[in-house]
């Protein structure tokens, strides 16, 4: 009893990304930077789609989707981390980890389910698009916002409760830039042999679900877009999908690592690493890939700077 209060009323002592490196400055002002553009980039782009009709869409209201979690991902990890670097400390409360924890778990199986469910819209709109507008009607795209966002929550509060069950005894001293689940149950004095075991199992089906509908989804897109004889319809279906492939090939990428790799063939600098890329890299890319690669995007982006007088008519 004793072990669980202190497990409570005890800090914990994140170490940082910054400590592993020599140059903490300039890794720092990367982050910062990397942090606001990515901010900047999904306002943007939230902005729009919420703006321009023409991107009143089932595509583009599950991209508003990814966005918001684009947004999410970095502002539970990469604030703290930044004030810890400034004060020169690094503690963090167990109420404050039990946050991260929650939202980054909540936001990381969100997206993944989300990111399955825009395979699906791709492959409704190229192999099916006559019926696209029912399949794809309003109600359908609110479930499927709605089920991601509940089986986020619903993977996110078992995973966090487990979690903090445990009692916390040993070392304070989490060797990982904000509270993820892996890299705290290293700390723990109690077995968790079991949970990891369920942990690494329910992880897998996790992602390898997802992905198994991404893959067929695609794979029946790929030889739509084979047949078709229009060469501008391939290029725009081609075009479109290439850029959901591409996020969903940097965000899975990073996952498989983190929960499918076992944790002895990983070391705790690469964990940190590799986090990084999923919390703040990949969320700061995904603007960047569907603004640059769709052409729907850019004349929205250009249609608003015109009207803001940043451009010359």
């Amino acid at each position: 009893m004793g072990d669980a209060n202190q497990s409570v009323t005890s800090d914990f002592i994140l170490v940082g990304l910054f400590s592993h490196s020599g140059s903490r400055q300039l890794l720092f002002s990367l982050v910062a930077s990397t942090f606001t553009v990515g901010l900047l980039g999904n306002t943007i782009l939230l902005f729009l789609i919420c703006m321009d009709s023409r991107l009143h869409t089932p595509m583009y209201f599950l991209l508003s989707q990814l966005s918001v979690f684009d947004v999410g991902f970095p502002l539970v990890a990469i604030p703290k981390m930044a004030s810890h670097f400034l004060q020169g400390e690094g503690s963090i409360s167990f109420e404050g980890c039990a946050a991260q924890i929650f939202f980054l778990t909540l936001l990381g199986v969100a997206e993944g389910i989300l990111l399955a469910l825009m395979s699906y819209d791709r492959y409704v709109a190229v192999c099916h698009p006559l019926q696209y507008p029912v399949l794809m009607r309003r109600q359908v795209c609110l479930l499927m916002v709605g089920s991601s966002w509940l089986a986020g929550v619903l993977n996110a509060s078992i995973q966090t409760s487990i979690t903090l069950h445990f009692p916390y005894c040993a070392s304070r001293i989490v060797d990982h830039f904000f509270c993820e689940v892996p890299a705290l149950l290293k700390l723990s004095c109690a077995d968790t042999s079991a949970y990891e075991l369920a942990l690494s199992t329910s992880g897998v089906l996790i992602l390898v679900l997802p992905l198994s509908l991404i893959a067929i989804s695609y794979g029946h897109v790929l030889g739509a877009v084979i047949r078709m004889r229009s060469e501008e319809a391939r290029n725009k279906a081609f075009t479109t999908c290439s850029s959901h492939i591409t996020v969903v090939g940097l965000f899975y990428g990073a996952a498989v690592f983190m929960y499918m790799v076992p944790g002895a063939y990983h070391s705790p600098h690469q964990d940190n690493v590799v986090s990084l890329f999923y919390s703040l890299v990949t969320p700061t890319l995904n603007p960047l890939i569907y603004s640059l690669r769709n052409r729907e995007v850019r004349m929205a982006l250009v249609k608003m700077l015109s009207r803001a007088g940043l451009r010359p008519k």
